[in-house]
């Protein structure tokens, strides 16, 4: 039965008084706030107070804790009435009850949401007056914010060109109710807040309800004839079946014509869609009128369910995006940096390219990775399933039964993150994971038969780990691709929750070892170059999460091959510093890490996969030789993730120096020697810790010792400017099994003793030996279609063209000449600039080329497609004309080939 209505306007300009009834059960229960149990207190702040209903717990508590941050706010009183309301959103917070919605708490101190939660992660003036739950909270809401603006905008555009303006403005009414249905139906179909691409496809369907339910008159030309004009009448079920009716509701009368306009003008996948509409608005359709009437959607019950569930969320009321509400809307330089992500400045190419939104940036990402896939649908391609059999033991049978078996896994974890009706889209996305799976696979056993001269790959593709990890890093990609895997704030382990699929969730699904799975990112990223720089960046910093604290959890199979190393004697060292000074170049693939050796029983085969001739063999030491003492190889792979480490460690390391100690340069060397002592030889301090810690604290003995005054208030606000730093790193520190504390305590009672000896040794007149620096490269991934310097000139770039059918101005910024050969150019004076500019090597006509934009030094020119900045590193040489540097790129690539030959062949010898 539904809700009972209240004030039914059509308008929300002010927001609605929360009411007794309708806030929470925590609301009922509470008595109302009591004037004279305050009067210790300000009587502005109690007036605040009472208008918020908060009980007179939150009011004694945020008192407090407006006490205590009240030497660090600027005595005026906007600004003191604005930390109120901070103070007192963090104890309502901290309590978990329901006092008032953060749209009550904006409206009374009057900010908008981006305000306000900069102001309330400021208060943080002692690094422990705001928790890790107030912190989660405030990223959960400016995630949502961020969604609902973009899609809000997206909404308006699209309603530009559906609606036509009318005198009595009947239009705004129906975008309204429409606006305020797609809320309704995110919220109850969503857990997933964040999630903008079933949000968006769900926005389509409600536009679509609603565009073939209004009248004809109030709609523009083109979506008049995009409703079919075959369209029979609404089915509707008789009071007379209705009760058949409800244990099978009859299918949603799509318009399939119109939906195809609306997926088309917003570049969005028809099939997806209708997916969302079948599995999802449909249901709720029929949850939220059961008889669905012609009339339907009502205004007023629509407008009144959302209310509800809004106040029972106690956030954002999102009805205030159409009434322009100053309370979430950001200032303009901020909005426009959540919609336009870059803009296109050059009018005359590609006839005017439409700005690069959130939304857009998604759907193409899309687009991409589905084009970029085999068409063959879930199946192995030929020339995979050739390798399948070519394998001693065939891995085929076993490959089909595993994906079946995570495809349920991964389904029903997908479905239970997302809300109700969503393990579909599991399904989806696991199917369009498996495609990926398969083309990368394939790819990678082209490069090692090519680099090996074999093609028998049994023990490779009967390691169920291998495929496993491999399925993992795909999914992860496709997963990123949609935007719906980012990083968790909470390094303590999942969301109580669980709505999301952060990474690293899909280890969790897979009960998957972190080390395990570190192994093949490289080699994925190496063996697809299609993969976007964005999807590069995300696989490196999910690499970079495993070395800095995932791997190092208590059941990690990195603290068995640590012992091991160990037991083997100092001589077989992880990692030897000599080689910090090297280039971090090495030729091991995914083969390589999987197969490499460990001690033999300490490899737990998955259940799926008994112990075969061949997978025993591959965890076996190589063959000695006749009397001699067998000796137990080292770890490719635990070689190989240390060397990583280290230079991980070095660049936050030197990063928090630059912040620190710039005045003390002769302290980072000997701050790098205790860190990387610490992670060689006491590699325990690690366990169920965070690398940042140790560093931390590294850099605090060796100032103590020192005499050099740093506080630990001073490294930890320092840490909190640095990329990819949570306050949970020095605020949630393990100290004893169960117990945690902050990074002062954990120094205090865990690294000091440990490590008291060797820091002292940094006083005395003869200290240790300094560990050699880390060499940094810039990325340890290579892209195989980043521009390459033609030779002879230092302004002339070429790299091979991606996708034919993919514009170059989509996939590059717009900020300096490009050419794309074999497609329209645009002016054709530009050709003869371009070769008086090589001729000439004069900068003012290069400046010239960027046609009215503001000078800007031009370093080189360059043809390319995918927007890669990476080069060669050739040096620079004479002019030349344009035609024979285009005449040089065939001996460029000749030559390339010849090399990479010959390296082959090397590579083969050893």
């Amino acid at each position: 039965m539904p809700p009972k209505k209240r004030n039914s306007g059509t308008t929300h300009n002010k927001e609605p008084k929360p009411a007794a009834d309708s806030v929470s059960p925590d609301k009922k229960d509470s008595p109302e706030l009591s004037v004279k149990k305050h009067r210790d207190k300000d009587a502005e702040f109690v007036t605040l107070c009472k208008s918020l209903h908060v009980t007179d717990l939150v009011c004694d508590h945020a008192w407090k804790l407006w006490k205590t941050v009240q030497e660090s706010t600027d005595e005026v009183a906007d600004s003191r009435n604005k930390v109120w309301g901070a103070c007192l959103f963090v104890t309502q917070t901290d309590m978990d009850v329901a006092c008032f919605t953060l749209t009550q708490v904006l409206k009374a101190v009057s900010l908008n949401v981006t305000q306000f939660t900069a102001l309330v992660s400021n208060l943080d003036v002692n690094l422990d007056t705001i928790s890790t739950k107030v912190n989660s909270t405030l990223t959960r809401l400016e995630k949502k914010y961020n969604v609902l603006l973009a899609l809000y905008q997206r909404f308006e555009k699209t309603c530009n060109k559906v609606f036509a303006l009318t005198s009595d403005g009947k239009e705004r009414e129906t975008m309204r109710t429409c606006w305020t249905m797609f809320l309704l139906a995110k919220g109850r179909t969503l857990q997933m807040e964040d999630d903008l691409v079933i949000s968006f496809q769900l926005l389509l369907c409600t536009l679509e309800l609603f565009i073939k339910r209004c009248s004809p008159d109030l709609l523009q030309p083109v979506y008049k004839s995009a409703i079919s004009k075959i369209q029979s009448p609404p089915t509707r079920t008789s009071r007379r079946n209705q009760s058949k009716a409800k244990t099978r509701p009859p299918e949603p009368e799509v318009d399939v014509q119109l939906l195809e306009t609306l997926c088309k003008e917003n570049e969005c996948s028809v099939e997806q869609v209708k997916n969302v509409y079948q599995n999802s608005f449909s249901p709720f359709l029929e949850a939220l009128d059961p008889s669905r009437s012609l009339h339907f959607p009502q205004v007023n019950n629509v407008d009144q369910q959302y209310e509800e569930h809004y106040l029972k969320s106690r956030d954002i009321d999102g009805r205030l995006f159409f009434d322009g509400d100053e309370t979430v809307l950001a200032p303009k330089l901020e909005i426009s940096q959540v919609e336009i992500t870059p803009k296109k400045n050059l009018p005359d190419e590609d006839g005017g390219l439409p700005p690069q939104t959130p939304i857009r940036a998604a759907m193409t990402s899309i687009q991409l990775l589905m084009r970029d896939l085999p068409t063959n649908g879930d199946k192995p391609s030929a020339n995979l399933a050739t390798y399948f059999k070519q394998c001693t033991v065939d891995p085929t049978q076993d490959v089909r039964k595993r994906l079946e078996r995570l495809e349920q896994m991964f389904s029903q974890r997908f479905g239970q993150a997302a809300g109700p009706y969503c393990e579909v889209y599991g399904k989806e996305r696991f199917r369009l994971g498996v495609r990926l799976y398969h083309k990368v696979m394939e790819a990678m056993l082209k490069s090692e038969e090519k680099r090996l001269s074999v093609q028998n790959f049994s023990k490779l593709l009967n390691d169920s780990t291998f495929h496993t990890s491999l399925l993992a890093c795909a999914l992860e990609v496709v997963m990123a691709t949609y935007g719906e895997s980012s990083f968790k704030n909470n390094h303590g382990g999942s969301d109580p929750a669980d709505t999301d699929v952060c990474f690293p969730w899909i280890l969790d699904v897979f009960n998957l070892a972190a080390f395990d799975f570190y192994k093949v990112i490289e080699s994925f990223i190496k063996a697809y170059p299609a993969l976007s720089k964005d999807i590069v960046k995300h696989l490196e910093t999910c690499e970079n999460l495993i070395m800095e604290r995932i791997a190092w959890r208590t059941s990690s199979l990195l603290f068995q091959l640590l012992r091991q190393e160990h037991e083997d004697g100092a001589a077989e060292q992880v990692e030897t510093p000599a080689s910090f000074s090297q280039p971090l170049q090495h030729n091991h693939t995914a083969a390589d890490l999987y197969l490499s050796p460990v001690r033999p029983g300490l490899r737990v085969l998955p259940p799926e996969s008994p112990s075969t001739p061949s997978s025993q063999t591959s965890s076996q030491p190589a063959a000695q030789a006749a009397g001699q003492v067998p000796r137990q190889p080292k770890s490719n792979s635990l070689s190989l993730f240390y060397k990583k480490l280290y230079r991980l460690a070095y660049t936050r390391l030197k990063i928090l120096c630059s912040y620190l100690l710039s005045s003390h340069p002769e302290l980072e060397p000997i701050i790098w020697t205790l860190f990387q002592h610490t992670l060689q030889h006491e590699y325990e301090l690690m366990r169920d810790r965070h690398l940042d810690q140790l560093m931390m604290s590294a850099m605090y003995a060796v100032c103590k010792v020192k005499s050099v005054d740093l506080r630990f208030k001073t490294i930890v606000t320092a840490y909190k400017n640095m990329p990819n730093t949570n306050q949970e790193t020095f605020k949630h520190v393990l100290i004893t099994e169960s117990h945690y504390d902050s990074i002062i305590v954990f120094y205090n009672q865990v690294f000091m003793q440990k490590l008291k000896t060797n820091i002292l040794q940094y006083a005395s007149t003869r200290p240790p030996t300094l560990s050699p620096i880390p060499q940094i490269p810039r990325s340890p991934y290579k892209f195989p279609n980043s521009p390459l310097r033609v030779p002879g000139s230092n302004n002339v770039y070429i790299s091979p063209m991606k996708n034919a059918r993919m514009s170059p101005g989509i996939m590059t910024p717009r900020s300096k000449l490009l050419v794309s050969i074999g497609e329209s150019f645009g002016l054709p004076n530009r050709f003869q600039k371009i070769n008086q500019m090589v001729n000439s090597g004069d900068r003012s006509l290069k400046r010239t080329l960027d046609l009215g934009s503001t000078p800007k030094p031009l370093k080189r020119l360059r043809f390319d497609v995918d927007g890669q900045d990476e080069t060669d590193g050739s040096k620079s040489g004479g002019d030349s004309t344009l035609i024979q540097k285009l005449a040089e790129m065939s001996s460029t690539r000749t030559r390339m080939q010849e090399q990479k030959m010959k390296d082959d062949a090397e590579s083969r010898k050893e």
